[in-house]
């Protein structure tokens, strides 16, 4: 038996004394730990909005802005500087937008414009090191990072050929006779096109393509033989057969130069044809005939994934014109929805479209700025208004705009507008690019809204503080927001309990994105 303790009694009193005294002081610590201040987790500090804002008067062009810190409304003081996120600003806000991420809308699919011949071969005028400048700001995450773009089937009012004159042509042009098989079936004089839409695919991997045909070749028209103005030869089934196969060859051909073609739509504005222009009338019911029984059937028997995208006209006679082509339940099997144009009507009938046929999806494929209208504040507004707020808010999955590119001069033309105006304008003599408005309009929502986002619910005040909001693959959260008004705005943004608070300036635009609690917290 161990017995040392009765040996060194003075010994073992000491070493009791010291233990008792680290017990006392290590519990005064636990107490009085709540004196000092904690400091918040490390995932709170990170909780912060990024702001890019585009001003009227042009002092912001999508211009990073000071990080919003996240306020829990719960524990938030009104009057506190964490509350107010914008200089001392103390007082009331004049809007709230609501965000419920619970409740959602349509998937994106991306943004983008059209690689016209007319653009493709200004941006080839550029020097070589400026091209490439020119694509990565356009298309990669360095700039505006388009990941749609809407191609020509053969020649539109914006085709050139290498010269830069104006060229009207399809991929099966003869002299006379027709071309059933399409044995002369060639995307030769497309060549300057494709070559940059390989540099552009060669950017991003996952580049959707949007083919659209302004004109059937002249040979498969009824009446004069043309490719400006007519329509299709409906006495003969033969040029409906060959027609199907012409979009077939024409998917095949760009695929067979890494160019997957994403979705094609039958005829660029069906109701309206041109003689001064590659243009052809393609009436509803003839549209949903040519789908049902030509061209569903071959794209199937070819075991083609391209989509099939009825319309691609006005808002204004979208609801009569679909009501036809979607209604045709054959048709619409092959269908995967209706596209739509900027230049008549609102963008609500996209909507009442989709009310009528909530299976089928909605595209925005067209819309061009000009020098009718050149104020920079009050095309923002349109722009955000009906564009890149309305559309989306109206169920379109996509954002297209017209001309990637024009001159200073709106060209060059293939007989079409003659002052319209690209998202950049491209001057060859002087090497020089001028981003207009459209492209600002745009990068609100293309740099920073991912394919595959899904739009969630939020509260706007039409025509005063429009907003549009998404939740991207990531988790993060996008909210673009426009005033439409002549004086500033403050608006509280509220979503889970979280909310922040933002002062626009009138005329503007604003990107708001963010990190909700439940993905910062995992």
């Amino acid at each position: 038996m161990n017995i040392g303790w009765r040996e060194h009694p003075k010994r073992w009193m000491i070493l009791l004394i010291a233990a008792v005294c680290c017990v006392g002081i290590g519990i005064w610590l636990i107490f009085n730990r709540g004196e000092q201040p904690v400091p918040p987790p490390v995932a709170d500090k990170q909780r912060a909005v990024e702001v890019w804002l585009t001003t009227g008067d042009q002092q912001n062009l999508l211009t990073p802005q000071k990080p919003i810190p996240i306020t829990d409304q719960h524990d938030a003081d009104p009057s506190s500087s964490v509350f107010s996120t914008q200089e001392s600003d103390t007082s009331s806000s004049d809007f709230t937008i609501q965000i419920d991420p619970d409740k959602t809308y349509q998937t994106m699919d991306g943004f983008g414009a059209a690689m016209t011949g007319s653009s493709a071969h200004l941006i080839n005028q550029l020097p070589e090191e400026q091209q490439e400048q020119l694509l990565k700001e356009l298309f990669s995450t360095e700039g505006l990072n388009m990941d749609m773009v809407r191609h020509t089937i053969g020649a539109s009012d914006y085709s050139v050929d290498e010269s830069g004159a104006a060229s009207s042509y399809t991929y099966d042009d003869i002299e006379s006779g027709t071309d059933y098989e399409m044995e002369h079936f060639s995307i030769e004089k497309d060549q300057e096109v494709v070559n940059m839409l390989e540099r552009v695919a060669s950017l991003k991997s996952d580049l959707k393509v949007l083919g659209t045909p302004w004109t059937a070749p002249a040979w498969m028209k009824y009446g004069e033989k043309t490719t400006n103005g007519w329509y299709l030869d409906y006495n003969d089934p033969q040029v409906y057969e060959a027609y199907a196969r012409y979009f077939v060859k024409y998917i095949k051909a760009y695929q067979a130069k890494g160019i997957p073609i994403y979705g094609i739509t039958l005829q660029n504005e069906p109701g309206f044809t041109s003689d001064k222009y590659p243009s052809m009338s393609m009436g509803s019911e003839e549209q949903a005939m040519f789908i049902r029984d030509y061209l569903g059937p071959a794209l199937q028997d070819e075991e083609l994934d391209t989509r099939i995208i009825a319309y691609d006209h006005n808002w204004d006679q979208a609801v009569e014109y679909t009501s036809k082509v979607l209604g045709d339940e054959q048709a619409a099997a092959y269908i995967d929805g209706s596209a739509f144009h900027c230049y008549a009507g609102d963008p609500s009938a996209m909507s009442e479209v989709h009310e009528r046929f909530p299976d089928k999806h909605i595209y925005f494929t067209e819309c061009s700025g000009g020098e009718w209208s050149s104020g920079f504040g009050e095309n923002l507004s349109w722009q955000m208004s009906n564009l890149i707020i309305g559309a989306p808010r109206n169920w379109a999955k996509n954002v297209l705009l017209w001309n990637i590119a024009l001159d200073p001069q709106g060209g060059p033309t293939n007989g079409g507008c003659e002052n319209c105006r690209g998202i950049v304008t491209i001057n060859p003599e002087h090497d020089e690019i001028t981003r207009n408005v459209e492209y600002y309009a745009l990068g609100h929502i293309s740099r920073y809204v991912r394919p595959g986002a899904v739009r969630v619910d939020s509260t706007q005040e039409q025509g005063q503080l429009e907003n549009v909001a998404f939740r991207n693959p990531d988790g993060t959260m996008v909210l673009v927001a426009a005033n439409m008004g002549e004086a500033e705005v403050s608006f509280d943004v509220v979503i889970d309990g979280d909310s922040f608070r933002y002062i626009l300036p009138s005329q503007s635009a604003a990107t708001f994105r963010w990190k909700p609690k439940t993905e910062v917290e995992r």
